[in-house]
Order: structure tokens, then C-alpha cells, then sequence
């Protein structure tokens, strides 16, 4: 069986960071959200893994390399644009071979891995297995409508008025029935090929689709919200490292990692909280669901619920800073130039919010 993880995109969501950087590179607990991807196939046992890159593939081979860290062999297969889900694996056909595979979309998380599930789709012997959860806002995804048998009967790509509330996990199994179907299908409305067609095809021609439905958490990192929730769910997971009083006036309190180097002076971490190689926080809050890159310095501010980039200095900040997602080698600092104001370099799609 074969990994076929999906890591093109323009991710528009998490703009303007994915101007500069691969959506499925922006870390969750200081790890991009793609390695928890490959991790999670690997522990699956499978280690002949598809990558399919677009815009972004040289960044993306470079933080993957061969695989070799992960224990597999990662495979880059470019897509010339993002024309939907089918088409990758259309493109993907020849490294495929035939064999059953996994296909994971790179910027989504899933408690738990994907070990069982797979072992599952290979117990049943089915055609395709997808995988459904139950959400509040399903016409922002793809959907599936289950018969009174529980049986696949419909999917739908982003309904106006959804039928049902359970949509497509970003995470498939097909054999290689599904060839024949993401070559007979039609782009949509958007100009894609859409992965539901190619599904919706399978049933039609009387194949077997299981739906699995997801009951743990599962995440779309695609927006600032959600990068944010999953990197508090994997915060969650740390073991403590360091507790206590430490020296230089430090107090360290509850899950916190600390990484090679980092520097902390006079601060107080309450986690869970992780913090990257060669930081220095000094007189400093640090609050629960934070993640600090590598190499950056926070002086003399507060921070909470947020995930800061590898190089960035936040310094003499009065105000705490919550709910944010600063990007590498960002600069917040306080100045005392006149005349006194608020002074800005954003990018396209930016937010800024003051008190």
C-alpha cells in the first residue's frame, strides 16, 4: 500500500504568511502541520509515500528531504496548478502503480493517526473508504449523505444547503478502481476536478464505498482559527519538562518544553507551552497554548494562545498578545520616535486588532 500525501495549494486562507510559505509548512507546536501528515502514514506501516507539490515544492523538499527522517521514501510529484483533488491523483497515477493508497491532504491533523483506519479499509476489502465528521458549518466542505443502511449514497462539494451535516475528513483509501472514475469525470463549476465527483462515480458504478466516521478531533489547519485550536489540542498532549522555581527569578508551571539553547530570564511559562532551540524570553509571560520558534526573543511583553515563527522579536509590548499567528522574522516592538503612532508593514490580507 501507498502515501499519497497532498501539498500544493496557494493556501489563500492563511494569507499573507502563505505568500512566503507553503500552508502546509506553518507550524503546529513548532512542527509543520506536514510532518504530523508523513508521521502519521508511516506509523500506519506504509513508507512509499507521494508527495504532490506545486508553487512551493523546492521549500517543501527541503524541510522533507527524502524521507529518510520519517522512515520512508517520499516521491515529489508536481502538479502544474491546483486543479482539484482528482486531478492529483490523476497525476499521481504513475507512481501509484495499481496498488491501494492513502491519500492525506497535508495541512489536516487527525487524533489518533490513522493506523486503525487503515488496517479497517484493508479487513474490508472495500473499493474506497472515506472518512466523515459531524460539523456545524458543512457547506464549506465536501458532504456525504448516508442511506437508512449507512451506506454512501450522495456527496456534494460545498452545497449551497447541505442534506447532511457530515463532511469529508481530508483523509481517503481507495484501490484502483478509482483511476477509471477521476479520468471520467468533469471539472466543476470552479474548474477543478472534484475528488467527491470521482467518489460519486465510484458508487454509481456500483463500487464499494465505506464511510468511517470520525468521532476524536480532527482539524483543517486552512485558517487562523483552526491553526490556533490544533495547535492547543497538541500543546495538550506535551509531557511536563520543566516545573518550578528556576533560577534567575524564573517560574516555570505545568507541561512546558523548552528547546537546545533557549534563554530564559526573570520570566514566568505557564503552560503548556513549547518553546523553540536558541529562544530568549526575558522578563516575560508566556501563557498556556503558545508556541515559540526557534531563535526568537520576546522581551518585556505577554503572550498567550498564540503560535510565533522561527526569527521573530516581540519586545516592550504593554499590551498582552492573544490569539495570534505571527510570521517568521516579524518585528512587534515598542518605539519612543515622535511624533507617537501606530506605524504598520502588512501584507495582502493581513488583521490587525488594537484595544
Amino acid at each position: 500500500m501507498k502515501g499519497l500525501i497532498l501539498s500544493g495549494g496557494k493556501g489563500t486562507r492563511l494569507r499573507p504568511l502563505t505568500y512566503t510559505s507553503a500552508k502546509q509548512l506553518v507550524p503546529v507546536a513548532n512542527k509543520p502541520v506536514l510532518f504530523f501528515a508523513i508521521e502519521s502514514i508511516v506509523a500506519a506501516g506504509i513508507t512509499d509515500v507521494g508527495v504532490i507539490v506545486g508553487d512551493t515544492g523546492d521549500e517543501i523538499r527541503e524541510a522533507a528531504g527524502d524521507g529518510s527522517a520519517f522512515g520512508c521514501k517520499l516521491t515529489y510529484i508536481p502538479q502544474e496548478a491546483p486543479l482539484g483533488l482528482a486531478h492529483a491523483v490523476m497525476v499521481a497515477e504513475e507512481f501509484l502503480a495499481g496498488e491501494p493508497f492513502v491519500m492525506y491532504l497535508g495541512d489536516n491533523l487527525i487524533a489518533g493517526g490513522i493506523a486503525s483506519l487503515v488496517d479497517e479499509f484493508r479487513d474490508l476489502g472495500c473499493n474506497a473508504q472515506i472518512l466523515l465528521a459531524e460539523v456545524p458549518n458543512p457547506q464549506q466542505f465536501g458532504v456525504a449523505e448516508l442511506a437508512a443502511d449507512g451506506k454512501v449514497e450522495r456527496l456534494q462539494e460545498k452545497p449551497k444547503e447541505p442534506k447532511s451535516n457530515l463532511a469529508l475528513v481530508g483523509v481517503y483509501m481507495f484501490d484502483a478502481t478509482v483511476h477509471e472514475s477521476v479520468h471520467a469525470i468533469e471539472p466543476s463549476a470552479r474548474g477543478e476536478l472534484e475528488i467527491t465527483d470521482a467518489i460519486q462515480h465510484m458508487i454509481d458504478r456500483g463500487l464499494d464505498v465505506h464511510p468511517h466516521i470520525v468521532r476524536g478531533w480532527w482539524k483543517d489547519t486552512g485558517k487562523l482559527e483552526d491553526m490556533l485550536e490544533a495547535n492547543r489540542i497538541v500543546l495538550e498532549q506535551l509531557e511536563a519538562k520543566r516545573r518550578g522555581p528556576q533560577p534567575g527569578g524564573n517560574r516555570i508551571e505545568g507541561r512546558v518544553e523548552i528547546g537546545e539553547g533557549a534563554e530564559i530570564v526573570d520570566s514566568l511559562i505557564r503552560g503548556p507551552v513549547v518553546i523553540g532551540a536558541g529562544a530568549r524570553i526575558e522578563h516575560a509571560f508566556v501563557g498556556p497554548y503558545t508556541s515559540i520558534g526557534d531563535g526568537c526573543v520576546l522581551e518585556r511583553c505577554e503572550i498567550e494562545n498564540s503560535i510565533v515563527l522561527a526569527g521573530s522579536e516581540i519586545r516592550r509590548i504593554s499590551t498582552r498578545i492573544d490569539g495570534s499567528l505571527i510570521g517568521r522574522n516579524a518585528q512587534i516592538k515598542q518605539t519612543d520616535l515622535k511624533p507617537k503612532a501606530y506605524r504598520f508593514m502588512l501584507g495582502d490580507n493581513s488583521a490587525v486588532e488594537m484595544p
